[in-house]
C-alpha cells in the first residue's frame, strides 16, 4: 500500500467511527502481527486523548502502538517529534482547542508518518 492509500484508509476509517488510535493501527493492519479485531480492541481505549481525558493524543499513541507491534520501538521518539513539528502539539485537549486540523486529517498525517518507516 502506499503512503497516501495508508492516509486514506486512515482517515476512511475515522470517518466511519473509529477513534484516533484505531484509525491509525488499524491503517497498518495487515502488517501487524495481531488479528485485526484485536488491534481494534487494543487501540480503542486510546481514543480522545487516553480515554477522553484529552491528554496524548490518540494518534500518537496509535504511532506508537504500530511501532511496537512492529519492532520499531526506537523510531517512536522521533516520530511523535514529527507529528509533533507538524501538528503544533501532541496533547489532544491542546490540538483540538487550536482547531488547527481537524481529527481526520491529523489520523491521515500520522499513518503518513508511519509510513516513511514502514
Amino acid at each position: 500500500m502506499t503512503k497516501e492509500e495508508r492516509m486514506d484508509k486512515a482517515r476512511a476509517l475515522h470517518k466511519q467511527g473509529c477513534n484516533c488510535c484505531q484509525s491509525v493501527v488499524m491503517a497498518y493492519a495487515d502488517k501487524l502481527p495481531i488479528k485485526p479485531e484485536d488491534a481494534m480492541n487494543v487501540a480503542a481505549p486510546f481514543g480522545r486523548g487516553l480515554a477522553g481525558t484529552r491528554e496524548v493524543c490518540g494518534c500518537v499513541s496509535g504511532m506508537a502502538m504500530v511501532c511496537g507491534l512492529t519492532g520499531h520501538t526506537a523510531d517512536v521518539r522521533p516520530l511523535i517529534e514529527k507529528f509533533r513539528t507538524e501538528e503544533g502539539d501532541i496533547v489532544c485537549g491542546r490540538l483540538l482547542a487550536a482547531g488547527k486540523k481537524p481529527c481526520g486529517e491529523m489520523v491521515a498525517d500520522a499513518a503518513g508518518i508511519l509510513s516513511d518507516i514502514l
